[in-house]
């Protein structure tokens, strides 16, 4: 008798199901009360006092090898059953993915960046919280120079010498302390001015600024430079310089391309001439050199400025240039690039 219930017990170790009904089955053969289980314990009175003691261990463990059976049945069948339910039909075509989009802001950065580094510029980057000296004395805007009226700027209460960089140029006056030339870099960032938000100006925006310095740099090599980038950028070849002013500077000038009358929205960017100022642009003061601690008499160069937001607006058919910080999904999820 013990031998055959050795035999169940190896049955039952070696037992598999595919279904609950299996495993119902298995059970009642065994487990119930009409089962095995209960045919072998009603038997004990019939076995020889010297063998009582391991027919009844043996039974023990026919009905724990039994009982730890069906559990581990059920709960792989539980787990299956769960699985086809996550995973069903799995022929079906899959739930597409929500590629994310890129920021215009970044997206024409990035287009910038990469045009410039095309011939040589390099990326640097400053602090967005500036001292008075880089933002502005350094750039030949002194204290009460008029020209500092130019940029409504947010100062440090407590400390009027700290402020919020009203212009990448403070970058680029940090790149020259610590940099011996030739200097060719590209400074983009965010910037600061206290003024009135509307659909065309916001107190923040972005700037990417240029720097070039050398031996015997000419205008006519700011001028060539800056042919290069409308080219690539817009599509647009022809410019004009026109004579302005800017502090740090001389000469200085506003670059204007031509946009072109194709359409309405050609007539209302450019007010009915075609030409769109994009930028301002000059030969590097020799104030400024010195104030960085280069020669001015060894050295010049030459300086750009343009405002990423705008040429965002421009490249991307943009009204409002709120919508660029005002984070809705529906405008974002507009922009797709590789860049």
């Amino acid at each position: 008798m013990i031998d055959k219930i050795k035999e169940h017990i190896a049955e039952v170790e070696q037992f598999t199901a595919d279904s609950p009904e299996a495993v119902e089955a298995f059970r009642v053969k065994y487990l119930s009360k009409k089962g095995l289980m209960g045919k072998f314990a009603s038997e004990l009175r019939n076995v020889p006092n010297e063998q009582k003691r391991e027919f009844g261990q043996t039974v023990n463990k026919l009905k724990t090898v039994a009982t730890e059976k069906v559990a581990a049945l059920k709960a792989s069948l539980e787990n299956a059953s769960e699985e086809k339910g996550i995973y069903d039909d799995l022929t079906r075509p899959g739930e597409p993915i929500e590629l994310g989009a890129r920021h215009p802001i970044s997206i024409v950065k990035n287009q910038i960046t990469e045009i410039f580094s095309r011939i040589g510029f390099n990326v640097s980057e400053g602090p967005e919280i500036e001292d008075d000296w880089h933002n502005f004395t350094a750039l030949n805007l002194p204290e009460y120079h008029p020209a500092r009226d130019m940029q409504d700027t947010f100062f440090i209460q407590t400390n009027p010498d700290i402020l919020l960089r009203t212009h990448t140029s403070s970058v680029q006056v940090r790149y020259m302390e610590n940099n011996k030339p030739p200097i060719r870099t590209i400074s983009p960032g965010r910037v600061y001015r206290n003024e009135a938000i509307s659909a065309r100006s916001h107190c923040f925006f972005h700037q990417v600024e240029g720097l070039y310095i050398d031996k015997n740099v000419s205008f006519a090599d700011l001028k060539q430079t800056l042919q290069f980038f409308t080219t690539e950028l817009f599509g647009k070849s022809k410019i004009r310089l026109r004579p302005s002013y800017f502090p740090f500077t001389e000469p200085s000038a506003e670059v204007d391309v031509y946009w072109g009358l194709e359409t309405e929205t050609d007539y209302r960017m450019t007010k009915g001439t075609g030409w769109l100022e994009i930028m301002g642009c000059g030969m590097v003061d020799p104030n400024v050199l010195t104030n960085c601690g280069i020669d001015p008499e060894a050295y010049s160069g030459f300086a750009f400025g343009m405002g990423i937001d705008r040429i965002a607006l421009l490249l991307h058919q943009i009204s409002d240039i709120r919508l660029l910080s005002e984070n809705d999904v529906r405008f974002l999820e507009q922009f797709r690039s590789a860049l």
